[in-house]
């Protein structure tokens, strides 16, 4: 049982090391480049010593690891609880007409035009994928991935407001991607309701959000407001950090069993427990262990979900035809992503204030990641899986390494440099 996590903390050690002492790039840029260079040459080894069989060993070893299983019902929990921690209500709230309008009609936005261009694509270059799959994969790269998004936070100064944003977006539309993805598959595959490939009707569909999107926040709220009473009515550290581990374990396997978004309530409660739990029911010394703790936490993990996205490379398709059209989803992805933050924020631009560059910053800032990787993978045994999985995973590592490393050059071009910038803090 030890042997998957023992490799991929080995991994991340040793990585984590070459990095900090070579290539000097932000941890989880780092991660990603020295695990995807490593799989790719221990897959280069078949060229030259094909009966050593490294490609099929190091495939076969990857899927063994439930991705999907691993992020989606494991770590993902953690990591949007630590991230939503950090989260400064009042600054959400001040920017919440941003937030939940990206992060509904952003994710709509952006899935159709992926879903269509993609469509589009693999027509041009005679790839055959069914229209609803293709829609399904529009809406796999939609979410702005919040480990991603939450790493580059923390290595870059933004606008309290802005950071705010970004911040609540991508905690907030992944729940609401998911919830997006399990609809399409069960319309596409069968599943809502117990389905099994029936038509499904508006009535089911409609139903099947409600209770996703809505039960995910209402459960995040009763959890959260149960671990704040008993964390109001202690004063010890350890139990309390313990409190918190339980709300987010048990929480999140409620949510699997209820068939509630786990993700959204997740974040509903870490961003109470980080809030009002913080300031009403936790004494100094708890509040540092607590931050120390899930910062370790989301630390850990996002180095081991960053090693593990750059390994996928070894599962994807090498076919020219298809790492040709994956180059252009790129070109497709940035299109959907700046129409996503374009039209919601403009439409806004009347009610809520918008200030100079924050379209282009926000739609530069739009990584994706794991969650987007882990839908892929996610997706029942059919053939078009290895075009998608392709198409995903550059999509995402573009996001990661180029948007990822040019955004802070971009926000002190738009904001007048550090001294500006800090003024807007």
């Amino acid at each position: 049982m030890l042997e998957v996590p023992a490799i991929l903390l080995t991994c991340v050690a040793i990585f984590g090391y070459v990095n900090g002492r070579y290539l000097k790039l932000p941890l989880t840029v780092g991660l990603v480049v020295i695990a995807l260079v490593s799989a790719m040459l221990m897959a280069s080894i078949d060229s030259f010593a094909p009966d050593a069989g490294i490609t099929n060993k190091l495939k076969h070893w990857l899927e063994g690891i439930d991705f999907n299983r691993t992020l989606m019902e494991g770590m993902l929990s953690f990591l949007l609880f630590a991230g939503a921690l950090h989260v400064n209500l009042k600054d959400l709230m001040d920017s919440k007409l941003h937030v939940a309008t990206l992060a509904s009609l952003g994710v709509l936005i952006s899935t159709l035009i992926n879903g269509l261009g993609f469509y589009g694509l693999t027509q041009l270059f005679g790839v055959h994928v069914d229209f609803l799959v293709c829609i399904l994969f529009g809406v796999i790269v939609s979410p702005t991935d919040p480990v991603a998004v939450l790493a580059m936070l923390k290595r870059i100064k933004v606008p309290a407001r802005l950071e705010a944003t970004i911040a609540g977006e991508s905690l907030f539309n992944d729940g609401v991607a998911v919830v997006f993805y399990s609809m399409l598959v069960a319309i596409a595959f069968g599943g809502v309701a117990g389905g099994e490939g029936d038509a499904i009707g508006a009535n089911a569909i409609v139903g099947f959000f409600v209770r996703e999107a809505f039960g995910g926040a209402l459960l995040g709220l009763i959890s959260g407001y149960g671990a704040f009473l008993l964390l109001r009515e202690m004063d010890d550290y350890i139990v309390e950090v313990i409190t918190t581990l339980a709300l987010v374990t048990g929480a999140y396997t409620v949510a699997l069993h209820l068939h509630v978004s786990g993700p959204i309530a997740m974040v509903i409660a870490g961003v109470f427990i980080g809030n009002t739990g913080r300031r009403l029911a936790m004494s100094q010394t708890t509040k540092t262990h607590l931050a120390a703790f899930w910062h370790l936490i989301d630390e850990i993990l996002n180095a081991v979900l960053f090693v593990l996205i750059g390994f996928v490379v070894i599962m994807l398709s090498h076919e020219a035809e298809v790492l040709i059209l994956s180059a252009f989803v790129i070109l497709v992805s940035l299109l959907a992503r700046w129409l996503a933050v374009f039209i919601p924020m403009t439409a806004l631009s009347a009610v809520a204030e918008k200030q100079k560059g924050d379209i282009v910053i926000l739609a530069w800032a739009g990584l994706r990641g794991g969650i987007s990787v882990a839908l892929a993978l996610a997706l029942p045994p059919i053939a078009e899986k290895p075009i998608i999985l392709t198409a995903t995973y550059a999509v995402v590592v573009f996001t990661i390494l180029i948007q990822g490393l040019s955004i802070e050059s971009l926000i002190k071009r738009i904001h007048g440099g550090k001294e500006n910038l800090s003024n807007n803090l």
